[in-house]
């Protein structure tokens, strides 16, 4: 008798101009079970620099920010014994092409931990 496959959990991206926040859900409960985002303490120096830099920036985050928060997240997500996520590719490719090019070091740096990211090879850029 074949093993029915269990659905993938669900990575979530919710993005702004001021920061960036990575959800991973479960697929039964749909409650988060892991997340990071640049308002955590370890980006709180560089969010301040943002703020008062001149000219004034209007994005506080950007490709390096997400590539960490991929290595956080990664980190967590083993903890718990996750290994393969899968994203909503319609929701990323609805994303303005400057989002998702500064959001794909973050989907590399969960592969680079060891997590595999569902969909993430279609958003090639």
């Amino acid at each position: 008798m074949a093993k029915a496959q269990q659905p993938q959990h669900l990575l979530r991206l919710v993005l702004s101009c001021r920061k960036i926040t990575v959800q991973v859900t479960n697929p039964i409960t749909e409650s988060i079970i892991a997340m990071a985002s640049s308002s955590e303490q370890e980006f709180v120096s560089h969010y301040r620099a943002k703020l008062y830099q001149l000219p004034r920036s209007h994005n506080f985050w950007g490709p390096k920010i997400a590539s960490r928060l991929g290595e956080k997240l990664g980190i967590r997500l083993k903890e718990i014994g996750v290994a393969d996520v899968q994203i909503d590719l319609q929701e990323e490719l609805s994303r303005p092409v400057h989002y998702r090019k500064m959001v794909f070091p973050l989907f590399d740096s969960l592969r680079r931990t060891g997590v595999f990211v569902s969909g993430a090879e279609k958003l090639q850029i």
